[in-house]
């Protein structure tokens, strides 16, 4: 385990930004401070201050978002940027799975539902692919801890992530961002807003990624063969305003990505040791995997969306309409070396494919427009998806499953303002979801079924349905003009779920019931020595009945879903900002987690066991096994749930004559305690990983430029993220360390 003391090294970083402070003469530090920006979040479909939102919310924004993306990063840069918020994948930068407060799914499979949902521009992003859309020319991201079933739905049992790009504009603005890396990597961002007449404005942004191959494959002597990537994506908005009382604001955005899917790392681990060892090598792997029979694959990942979404709103005086419909499309395919290593008996190479993707969202809402006491919102909400995925493997040859989903929900929620210091909130949602998995072509050109190892088998087509309610209740008590204290109640649920990839191994579908969770909150918001510290903190309890995981392993490293009979939480987040002076800002969040299995009958096969074919686990697992194979999960924490998480930045300005400064901006995040599976192991946990940001710059106020040095992971560390559970120990770690200068235009 590492030995990095984790405090010091915060304060270390505290100590040399508030240095020169320290150092300031009488006239400056007795120069007045001004206060932190009032954030405002739409956390409940109307514009609220952040402050008075009965709900724990973050946020992030400006440089403490961007600087996050300057080494080429995907989505998954989010994860532990913000207490409770965590972040991973198997699937390269596709497919991301999202936790908040533990709550999430560890399912790598192509059809998974998460409880995390994601919204982009007011549309919910609900197939894993569609969750990976690339982050650029954004506004805000609004991070919702808790169940928000109410106002967004389904499967939102944890929280949701809330994505708002920047609108067009009547007046001309834009910018232009370029930035060069290690590894050759370029980043390319830009944006141009204007009015094309009186009525009609538009935007178009811009992004281009790209990242050279820097991974030699030492199995078939290729330099250079893998890691890297080449991401472009565009978004078109044109925001028509013919009066005062009606506005239609049409998204059309798209993307092509080509590059590498994850890198499986084999036999990284030494058994009874979660550090990786000396077969490790960041820039080396052994990759035999000849899918096709034309060459070593080295893991090539291709994907390309396409999306569309319109927003009308119309102000009757007392009420306002809204309506948001859209269409989400995207297809694509991965291939993964799963086993990561060259080794003949354990070449196990899987390439899924994503076809015909199509997703339709339809949203009215009618919401009041008064200054009354009570405030209302009444809507309905409509979804439809399909695609098929085909898992193709080269013994068992080509399968494909097609997948349907149907949700309608009718939603309603009402605030009242008792007095001038107490509100109270109440909503109310049924939503019916219907599923559907039928089967296609099964084990096409298979060599096992040539062999006679392999027969196809027969599998009656699913059909689920289930209808529900979900509710809510909130107070907020404003203490005083700078405090308020909340408390929060909500109940939501995650619809049933169908497993169809195992399918592809002549394994049976799988099929989870919904799960419904309740969930206790309390919390307070502050802004504190005059507007110049915001603290806030909240507190919470849930319980989530007939729980839904994945479970992954055994000797075929097959996925079956499962319902425990219950899981709990409880723990707490704290979110910090505090302008010490006109020149040095920290921001810093803490959170912690205590998840916990509650079913004492569930089990699953770890690392590589199985009691059908007397097959021993291949790691040191920790957890009862009274069969001698099966791992007993009771008790144990829910997967790839942080048990802590702590971030930080700072932000230090030196001025540089009239119209410009020196900065100096660092962001950290720690991450506590991870059990990657749902079975304990020693090989399979992780603690103390972190990284750490850098930007050094100049900024112009006057010619509207920014100039910058920057690095990404600077220390270097190699984390790891997620493993593979076959019987080679498999790791997968994260992004290396990434140098690199960056400038910025802006007009206005």
């Amino acid at each position: 385990m590492r030995t990095h003391n984790l405090a010091t090294l915060a304060l270390a970083i505290s100590t040399a930004f508030s240095a020169p402070v320290l150092a300031q003469d009488t006239e400056t530090t007795e120069k007045k401070q001004s206060a932190l920006e009032q954030i405002t979040v739409t956390a409940q479909k109307r514009t609220q201050s952040i402050q008075e939102v009965p709900i724990s919310v973050a946020t992030l924004s400006g440089e403490k978002f961007e600087s996050l993306f300057s080494g080429g990063e995907d989505i998954l840069a989010l994860a532990v940027r913000v207490p409770g918020l965590y972040a991973e994948s198997s699937n390269g930068r596709v497919a991301p799975r999202f936790y908040i407060r533990g709550l999430g799914n560890t399912d790598f499979d192509l059809a998974a539902s998460q409880p995390v949902s994601i919204i982009m521009d007011e549309v919910v992003m609900e197939n894993v692919v569609l969750k990976s859309f690339p982050l650029f020319d954004v506004q805000q991201v609004e991070v919702l801890r808790g169940p928000q079933g109410t106002l967004f739905g389904r499967n939102t049992t944890a929280g949701i992530i809330k994505f708002d790009t920047v609108k067009p504009t009547q007046d001309v603005e834009g910018y232009a961002k370029a930035g060069f890396g290690s590894y050759g990597t370029m980043n390319f961002e830009g944006a141009v807003s204007g009015g094309l007449t009186d009525e009609l404005s538009a935007r178009l942004s811009l992004l281009s990624q790209e990242r050279d191959d820097y991974i030699d494959n030492a199995a078939s002597g290729q330099k250079d063969a893998l890691g890297g990537y080449d991401e472009k994506a565009y978004r078109l908005q044109l925001l028509w305003e013919p009066s005062a009382d009606f506005s239609a604001l049409l998204n059309v955005h798209g993307r092509e990505l080509e590059g590498t899917a994850s890198i499986f790392r084999g036999n990284v681990f030494d058994e009874g040791s979660n550090e990786l060892n000396d077969s490790y090598d960041r820039d080396t792997v052994n990759y035999d995997g000849d899918l096709e029979a034309d060459g070593t694959d080295n893991n090539p990942q291709e994907y390309e969306g396409f999306g569309a979404s319109l927003k009308l709103e119309y102000d009757m005086d007392e009420v306002t309409f809204t309506s948001i419909t859209a269409m989400e499309t995207a297809e694509g395919s991965s291939l993964g070396d799963i086993d990561g290593d060259a080794i003949a008996s354990q070449n196990f190479v899987t390439q899924d494919d994503l076809n015909d993707l199509e997703q339709y969202t339809q949203e009215f809402r009618l919401a009041s427009n008064t200054s009354d006491a009570i405030n209302w919102q009444l809507g309905a909400f409509y979804y439809d998806a399909s695609f098929n995925v085909t898992t193709t493997d080269g013994f068992f040859g080509a399968t494909t499953v097609f997948h349907d989903n149907q949700t309608w929900a009718l939603f309603g929620q009402s605030s009242y303002q008792v007095n001038e210091r107490l509100n109270i909130t109440g909503g109310i949602r049924y939503t019916h979801d219907k599923k559907s998995l039928i089967l296609g072509e099964q084990n096409a050109d298979s060599l096992g079924v040539l062999l006679g190892f392999v027969s196809v088998q027969a599998y009656d087509d699913i059909m689920v349905d289930d209808g529900q309610t979900s509710y809510e209740l909130s107070a907020n008590y404003r203490v005083t003009d700078d405090m308020s204290v909340f408390a929060r109640y909500a109940n939501g649920f995650r619809a049933q779920s169908i497993q169809g990839r195992a399918v592809a191994f002549t394994e049976s579908p799988s099929v989870a019931d919904a799960e419904t969770i309740n969930s206790f909150e309390v919390g307070v918001k502050s802004d504190l020595l005059d507007d110049t510290l915001r603290l806030n903190a909240a507190a919470f309890f849930y319980t989530v009945d007939d729980m839904q995981f994945s479970a992954i392993g055994g000797s075929d490293n097959l996925t079956q879903l499962v319902n425990a009979d219950k899981g709990e939480a409880y723990g707490f987040e704290v979110d910090a900002q505090w302008l010490a002076t006109d020149e040095l800002t920290f921001t810093a969040g803490y959170s912690y987690n205590h998840t916990e299995i509650q079913d004492d009958t569930l089990t699953v096969a770890p690392c590589g066991a199985s009691i059908a074919t007397a097959t021993q686990s291949h790691c040191t697992v920790l957890d009862d096994r009274p069969d001698g194979y099966n791992a007993v999960i009771d008790g144990n924490p829910f997967p790839q749930a942080p048990e802590s998480i702590f971030n930080f930045t700072a932000r230090y300005t030196i001025p540089m004559g009239d119209d410009g400064e020196f900065f100096v901006f660092t962001d950290w995040a720690f991450q506590g305690e991870t059990n990657i599976f749902l079975y304990e192991a020693a090989e399979f946990k992780t603690d103390d990983n972190f990284e750490g940001g850098l930007r050094i710059g100049y900024e112009n106020f006057a010619h509207n430029y920014t100039v910058a040095l920057f690095g990404r992971n600077i220390t270097d560390e190699h984390n790891v993220k997620g493993a593979i559970d076959f019987a080679n120990l498999t790791g997968i770690v994260n992004e290396p360390r990434i140098w690199g200068v960056e400038f910025k235009y802006t007009y206005y």
